[in-house]
């Protein structure tokens, strides 16, 4: 794909920019065509190849104001004045070396990963070193897990009261053309799933401090369940949100004396055929993830393990076009005056989160508000660096009204009620 830019329009992206500069570098490989809808953003166009081996020199020798993606064989990113952000398909590969530079080099760094080892291991090697250096690693800013970190805040600052519990409940709709991801998204599971062992380990020796369960004790259901709100069957969310919404309340109740709020994450699936078809195709997957040759035709045949929702090319245009998102709160909790220890929650609430399709038009409106959410709100932001969530890094700031003139909105369906 030719630049429509000449290379003298780089310099315009260095450090020496004038100004705060939004551009972006970018190499269409196929699934990464629908990255240039960016929240309506103009931006200058450069393509850039770069080898997957030269991702650290390359953060040393361009300004620290740069965001990237690592596609199959090629370097994405946007640049945004002094924030480097990563946008990689398999972080636990590719994403190390990104944050070791950026923390090494002083530029805060914002990703859209949805892979909580990665997310965590992150934490435990660079949270010192990125708080000595004054920068913000912020991971999970795409649709993984902005709508669910964010709703769960908007859900507790709406509510008169203390907010002790929320569920939420994802919808994604299509079109007539159907929806599909691209297999990215699909090897991510594959391996997170593999190795869930490691992962129990990274959080021994991280050794989150217990978050205490305020109020009444909120239910799990089961793993598929008739959901009587929305007259469909649901299943657990699968995807990082839950790690990650409390990882943010645990920071928020052990730095900043917040009461904690217990949460729990579902998908509305559909009737009982859906059911069906997803028990045969997960049981499948469960146990061909176990073995090393399991998951080499899970990867390799993504489309025909998946039943057509994940493939190696990614949704189309009209497809994309006719996706949408909602993600639907139910919260309780206490009204104001009567103390969470004692007695049952008394005010309930409900809040949505709605928007367009979620991983590719979405995802890059949720990563630019970040940035500008970074840059701008740069006086809320907590006092010390290091690795954040979502929900830690961006509770004081107003990162939710600017995602709500961008597409993404954040609204009360249902006022508290006693």
């Amino acid at each position: 794909m030719a630049s429509p830019y000449k290379p003298s329009s780089l310099k315009l992206l260095g450090s020496k920019a004038p100004r705060p500069y939004l551009g972006t570098l970018l190499v269409v490989d196929g699934a990464q065509k629908a990255y240039l809808e960016i929240g309506h953003i103009e931006l200058a166009l450069v393509v850039l190849p770069l080898e997957r081996n030269r991702v650290r020199q390359s953060v040393q020798q361009t300004a620290s104001s740069v965001m990237n993606t690592l596609g199959e064989l090629w370097w994405v990113g946007f640049i945004f004045c002094y924030v480097w952000w990563s946008f990689l398909l398999q972080y636990r590969f590719f994403g190390e070396p990104v944050v070791e530079a950026c923390v090494e080099n002083g530029a805060s760094c914002i990703d859209i990963c949805g892979e909580p080892q990665f997310l965590e291991g992150m934490y435990l090697k660079y949270n010192e070193k990125a708080a000595e250096k004054g920068v913000y690693v912020i991971g999970s800013c795409g649709f993984d897990s902005i709508p669910a970190d964010m709703g769960v805040l908007y859900t507790r600052d709406k509510l008169k009261g203390t907010l002790t519990a929320v569920e939420s409940f994802l919808k994604v709709k299509s079109g007539p053309e159907g929806s599909c991801a691209h297999d990215g998204t699909w090897k991510s599971a594959v391996y997170g799933l593999a190795d869930q062992d490691n992962l129990r380990k990274l959080r021994k020796k991280i050794g989150y401090a217990p978050v205490p369960v305020v109020g009444a004790k909120l239910k799990s259901r089961g793993l598929v369940f008739y959901n009587q709100q929305f007259k469909e069957y649901s299943i657990r969310f699968m995807g990082s949100d839950g790690s990650v919404v409390k990882r943010s309340q645990c920071y928020l109740h052990t730095e900043l004396q917040e009461t904690p709020v217990q949460y729990g994450a579902y998908v509305n699936i559909g009737g009982l055929g859906s059911v069906i078809k997803l028990m045969f195709a997960g049981i499948l997957f469960l146990l061909l993830v176990k073995f090393s040759f399991g998951r080499k035709l899970l990867t390799k045949y993504p489309e025909f393990f998946s039943a057509g929702f994940f493939t190696k090319k990614g949704p189309t245009q009209k497809q994309m076009d006719g996706t949408s998102f909602t993600m639907t709160f139910f919260g309780e909790g206490y009204s104001e005056g009567q103390d969470p220890q004692y007695g049952k929650p008394n005010v309930k609430i409900c809040t949505e989160v709605k928007g367009p399709e979620p991983g590719y038009v979405a995802t890059p409106i949720a990563m630019v508000q970040a940035a500008v959410s970074l840059l701008e709100d740069a006086a809320c932001l907590p006092k010390r660096g290091g690795v954040y969530s979502p929900g830690a890094a961006f509770s004081k700031t107003k990162l939710i009204d600017h995602l709500n003139k961008r597409g993404v909105e954040f609204s009360v369906i249902s006022k508290p009620e006693l």
